[in-house]
Parts: structure tokens; C-alpha cells; sequence
């Protein structure tokens, strides 16, 4: 029973392995060459030949001080990115049983917004903005950080508490809410040079992070991820429902808090340091399911990590709109893929509902 609930139709499972094998396969070579790409492309054109030569030569001219301090942290930022936002959101979808659960669900992305505008608008009052940003990005991601920490301890309190996830998933939407109403009236009293540091920190970015914030970020998604590999058991257990899993032995509160704090170390550290970034964890999982045909969380949560670093490289190379010497807003640039994906997906796959 359980075996038909994980696996979408009657393929024999030797046929299923060869199948997603070779999925898999063709997915690391499409981000490989999505990697190559967002190196090779940029707002600023520069010949292919020039920029390989530049990458082996290493020397000290501008093209090559663009690739190495720019070009190739902002791709792997990028694959970070894709990778944590999407295993977290695949995490949401099924705990909460609901295709529309995203790594924003429970409010943390909320709480590390909410961190960052204490900093921006809070101390616009007594800190001039050039001063705000000589203390450097790490007082941000310290108060992303902590809002994020403080929302998630909130959902884990009440998680001890009440036995319906839908109440869960209804409260995370209504702290979501008040957190958004706390930062519009701050935004309301701050000042026009810091209300515009927050709305363009609101946007989204890739580019901004230094060696160590990106090492602190490499270590955090790997450990969120560890999380959520360790996981697929109780995932594949809580996609047959709470009381199945209940049979099963599960223990639904640790099997919560495991999620949460995997999904809390995965959004919480990428709003933390690149803003927030819509829809890329509400879409991904979504594709995962359909390419590899399966909700068995054993193939879908590196499926859906591939895919994800995949489909944010892909924005990445959209929003620098290649050649132009513009960038375009990394937000706008996901809302677009994504949404179509979305709708897409619910029109397309209407399966994806029952199999919950």
C-alpha cells in the first residue's frame, strides 16, 4: 500500500531506477552547462574565448578580477540559493499536506525580513546610511538571523502544543500577515534613503556576499539539507497522512521539529543574506514530482536540489539580461518563471492533490 502511494504508475522498479538514473544524469549536465553560462554571460559582454582564457590564466586584469570576485561567487550563490529554497519548500508541501506551501509558510522568511527592517528603517532615525553601511552586511544577516530564529521557536512552541497542522499552517499565515503590517508601518515613519536600502534589499540579490558570507551560507544550506536527506523517511511517512504515520511509529512532534528546524536553517539563512526570493520554492518541487514521476522523498529531495540550483542559475542569467549593461530586479525574475510554472503544474497535474 504504501509502495503505490510513493511511486506513480505501474513501471516496474528496475525500469523506475534506469529511468530516474539517467533523469539525473541529464539534470547535473543541464546545470553544469547553466553554470558554465552564468559565468561566461553577464550585463557586461566579453567573448567566450576571452573569459576562458581569463578563468586558467588567473592574472590580474579586469576581466579576470571580474570573473573571480563576481561572476563565479554570484553562480555559486546561485546554486546555493535554488538548492535551499527548494528543498525547503518541498519540506512545507508535504508536511502540510498542500501544494501551495512554500519556505515562507510558517513566517520565517517573514521574521528575517522583519530582522533586517529593524536594522534598515529602525536605525534610520540615528544612523545616517553611510554609517549603516560601514558596519557591513553583517549586522543585517545577524537580525535576519535572530527574526527568523524567533519565528521558528514561536511555530516549534506551538507545534508542542496543538495536534492539527492545519492550525499550524494558519497561524504561520497570520504571523506572515502581522509581521508584514509591523514592517509597513515602520516603513510608514523611516526616512527616503533607508526606505530605499530596504526596498532594494527586498529585491533580491546574488552579488553582494564576500568570501566568508558566502562560506557561512555554503555551511548552512549543507547543514539544513543533511537535515532534510536525514528526513525522507518521516517525509515519506507524513505524506500518508498524520494518523498513517502515527501507525507507522512515527513521532509527529519530533518529526515536526526536525522539518522546522531544517526549513527554518534553509530559508532563514538565505533571506539572511540574499533577501527574499519568491517562488522558486513553490515551483521546484512541483517540476521535481514530474520529471521523476515519484513522491518518494528518497529520489525527490535530490531531485528537487538539482532542479532547483537549475532553475535559479536559469534566473540568474535572465535577470543580468546578457550584454545589455543592466540587471533586472532577481525577484521579478523568479515571479516570472515561477507563476506559470505554478499554474501550470495545477492545471497539468491533477494528480498531485489525491497523491497527498
Amino acid at each position: 500500500m504504501q509502495k503505490k502511494k510513493i511511486q506513480y504508475g505501474g513501471v516496474s522498479p528496475e525500469n523506475q531506477a534506469r529511468r530516474q538514473t539517467f533523469i539525473f544524469a541529464i539534470l547535473i549536465l543541464f546545470v553544469a552547462l547553466l553554470l558554465l553560462f552564468d559565468v561566461l554571460l553577464g550585463s557586461v559582454s566579453y567573448r567566450p574565448g576571452d573569459v576562458i582564457r581569463s578563468v586558467f590564466s588567473h592574472d590580474s586584469s579586469g576581466l579576470s578580477t571580474i570573473i573571480f570576485r563576481f561572476r563565479i561567487p554570484k553562480a555559486i550563490t546561485a546554486l546555493i540559493v535554488g538548492t535551499g529554497l527548494s528543498l525547503a519548500g518541498l519540506q512545507m508541501q508535504t508536511l502540510f499536506r498542500n501544494p501551495m506551501a512554500g519556505p515562507d509558510v510558517l513566517g520565517i522568511s517573514s521574521g528575517a525580513s522583519l530582522g533586517v527592517a529593524f536594522v534598515i528603517l529602525g536605525l534610520s532615525s540615528s544612523m545616517p546610511v553611510e554609517g549603516l553601511k560601514g558596519l557591513g552586511n553583517w549586522m543585517m544577516v545577524a537580525a535576519a538571523w535572530t527574526g527568523a530564529g524567533a519565528v521558528m521557536l514561536l511555530v516549534m512552541y506551538i507545534s508542542s502544543k496543538v495536534e492539527d497542522i492545519m492550525t499550524i499552517l494558519i497561524l504561520g499565515i497570520m504571523f506572515s500577515g502581522g509581521i508584514s503590517a509591523i514592517v509597513t508601518i515602520m516603513q510608514y515613519f523611516s526616512n527616503e534613503s533607508m526606505l530605499k536600502s530596504y526596498v532594494i534589499w527586498t529585491m533580491g540579490s546574488l552579488g553582494n556576499l564576500t568570501a566568508s558570507q558566502l562560506a557561512i551560507l555554503l555551511i548552512s544550506v549543507l547543514l539544513g539539507a543533511i537535515i532534510c536527506l536525514l528526513s525522507a523517511k518521516m517525509l515519506n511517512a507524513l505524506l500518508l497522512g498524520e494518523n498513517y504515520a502515527k501507525s507507522l511509529g512515527l513521532n509527529i512532534k519530533f518529526a515536526r521539529s526536525i522539518i522546522f528546524i531544517s526549513t527554518s536553517i534553509l530559508a532563514g539563512s538565505i533571506t539572511a543574506f540574499c533577501g527574499p526570493i519568491g517562488f522558486i520554492g513553490i515551483a521546484v518541487p512541483h517540476v521535481a514530482r514530474i520529471i521523476f514521476k515519484t513522491s518518494d522523498h528518497r529520489v525527490l529531495i535530490p531531485g528537487t536540489l538539482i532542479t532547483g540550483g537549475g532553475l535559479m542559475l536559469a534566473s540568474d542569467i535572465i535577470s543580468q539580461l546578457p550584454g545589455s549593461g543592466r540587471v533586472l530586479p532577481l525577484n521579478s525574475v523568479t515571479s516570472l518563471i515561477g507563476i506559470p510554472v505554478v499554474i501550470a503544474v495545477i492545471i497539468r497535474n491533477k494528480r498531485f492533490a489525491r497523491s497527498l
